[in-house]
């Protein structure tokens, strides 16, 4: 038998490749599975975004190959609710057969709604590992508007069905266990890695030992004598963008007239809420662009945002639900202090409550995140220390190897 029949022909999922978190999951795992190991495939609905670029030459993707009616009997079958996704379903079986697959690894319920689909269970041979990356309680009824009963009943049929449910978070793995009524002793928790050195070779870092004591974060950076964050992410409602702008207009005659740097906070990322979010800031702000001193920009799009990262002295994520966030795991990676909402799974980056991590705020609360962005501002040594702890953590829980090791045991099976 030749060596390639040995190995295990994975199939991974993901909607695209456009540079979301389960993209860049996915496309390291793309990039880690051992070859000695596995075959791997990938699927993408869209194939299509930045992260192909960074997908291996010996990974074969597929892609939907089928179009919607563009008239006719064929549109208005399309319009039936499940046409599409049953039709998504199939030709996914087509592939999986055709192509000898061993196992699927479906991230994200998007994927998990194809490859679970009934229309195809007593096709699919091939064992599924499904991965919840974020609190389906929340995450579900926010993402898909309609027909959200009947799509958590697909769902929950699907993961019971799954020979592994992996994930990436307690908060994610504890809210499954609830929304779908899966057992909790079958949901395998298994922490999103980073890889710390593409990380840092990306942002235009050096290679270090991260963690150590160190200057970054400390300093403002070249802004005028304000301390630059940024905020990275698509702007939704759930991303928690329209709470820090309150947060920064709720720091109006709160902050101290001398020794802590005023703010500038970069916006990185485009979505249905920009217009909204740019005219809010727009109506608090002073004459001269500012409330109090604090600036806001809106960015734009930056792929990849590494190097903005890296250039600032502090992130801040004001997300209402997460994972785990890929974005905070690549701030503890380039040495960058945090600033934080305790949304879902972001909660399992600090293992210890007397060594913090992040400045913490609660989810959908202006008041505690202006609270917090105070905080960081006014504590260099805190900033400081903050990143001592979080190198340490991304050591110990999140590094790369240990992770590949983990997941290619599952897919094993």
């Amino acid at each position: 038998m030749s060596r390639s029949k040995k190995r295990t022909r994975v199939l991974l999922m993901a909607t695209s490749m456009r540079g979301g978190g389960s993209e860049h999951q996915v496309a390291l795992l793309a990039r880690h599975l051992p070859r000695d190991q596995f075959d791997v495939h990938l699927y993408l609905t869209h194939a299509e975004g930045e992260l192909l670029a960074e997908i291996p030459p010996d990974v074969k993707t597929h892609s939907l190959a089928f179009e919607q009616g563009k008239s006719g009997w064929r549109k208005l079958a399309d319009r039936w609710p499940g046409t599409i996704l049953r039709r998504q379903a199939e030709e996914f079986a087509e592939i999986v057969q055709r192509e000898g697959i061993d196992v699927v690894y479906d991230r994200a319920f998007h994927n998990t709604m194809i490859a679970g689909h009934p229309a195809i269970k007593n096709e699919m041979k091939a064992r599924r590992v499904s991965t919840i990356v974020s609190p389906p309680d929340v995450a579900l009824p926010m993402v898909e508007k309609r027909f959200v009963a009947a799509k958590r009943r697909l769902l929950a049929d699907a993961y019971r069905r799954s020979d592994t449910v992996v994930a990436v978070s307690t908060a994610a793995a504890d809210s499954a266990a609830t929304y779908y009524g899966l057992p909790r002793d079958r949901i395998v928790v298994v922490a999103n890695p980073v890889d710390v050195g593409r990380v840092r070779a990306v942002a235009g870092m050096p290679s270090a030992d991260i963690g150590h004591e160190s200057e970054r974060g400390i300093t403002p950076a070249a802004h005028g004598d304000r301390l630059r964050l940024v905020c990275v992410g698509r702007m939704t409602p759930e991303k928690g963008q329209a709470d820090l702008i309150e947060a920064i207009g709720r720091l109006r005659g709160r902050w101290p007239d001398s020794g802590v740097p005023r703010l500038v906070v970069r916006f990185i990322g485009d979505g249905p809420d920009r217009e909204s979010l740019e005219r809010r800031w727009s109506e608090m702000a002073d004459p001269d662009g500012s409330v109090d001193g604090h600036l806001v920009e809106f960015a734009g799009v930056i792929s990849p945002a590494l190097s903005e990262i890296a250039r600032s002295n502090g992130l801040v994520l004001p997300s209402h639900f997460e994972g785990m966030p890929n974005v905070v795991l690549e701030a503890f990676a380039l040495e960058v202090p945090v600033v934080a909402t305790r949304s879902g799974g972001t909660t399992d980056l600090q293992t210890d409550s007397g060594q913090p991590t992040c400045f913490w705020a609660e989810p959908g609360d202006p008041e505690s995140l202006a609270v917090a962005l105070l905080a960081m501002a006014g504590n260099p040594d805190r900033r400081a220390r903050h990143v001592v702890v979080a190198g340490d953590l991304i050591r110990e829980r999140h590094g790369i190897e240990d992770a590949i090791g983990k997941i290619g045991r599952i897919l094993h099976g």
